[in-house]
């Protein structure tokens, strides 16, 4: 049986879902560093993902982190040090990342189509 549009709605599908929790101009980057880097402090992640402001950074960090996405580890010591990792549930993101790598490998270079 063929579905119609008109009874169906983008927000109930599962893209719709992933794309609430992955979407912002810094959260997928963010991913990708954890995805390659395993652990990273957040000064760290600061400079590699430059420009982003502290404000944007830790905003985006806390989202993933209330999302499930991200585990945050405060160590008790001074200077005081935050280290960053994915969560099992942000691992299950590898294979899509994965995906995208390969994409922009494979097409980066690519010569964009005239549209005019």
């Amino acid at each position: 049986m063929r579905h119609c549009i008109s009874d169906e709605s983008f927000n109930n599908t599962g893209f719709a879902y992933t794309w609430t929790l992955i979407k912002g101009k810094y959260k997928v980057r963010v991913l990708y560093a954890l995805m390659e880097f395993e652990i990273v402090r957040y000064g760290e992640m600061k400079r590699y993902i430059d420009p982003i402001s502290h404000k944007m950074l830790s905003s985006t960090l806390r989202e993933l982190e209330t999302d499930g996405l991200i585990h945050r580890h405060d160590y008790n010591q001074l200077p005081f040090k935050v280290e960053y990792s994915l969560t099992p549930r942000g691992r299950s993101l590898i294979p899509l990342l994965d995906l995208m790598c390969q994409w922009g490998d494979d097409h980066r270079h690519d010569e964009p189509r005239d549209i005019t």
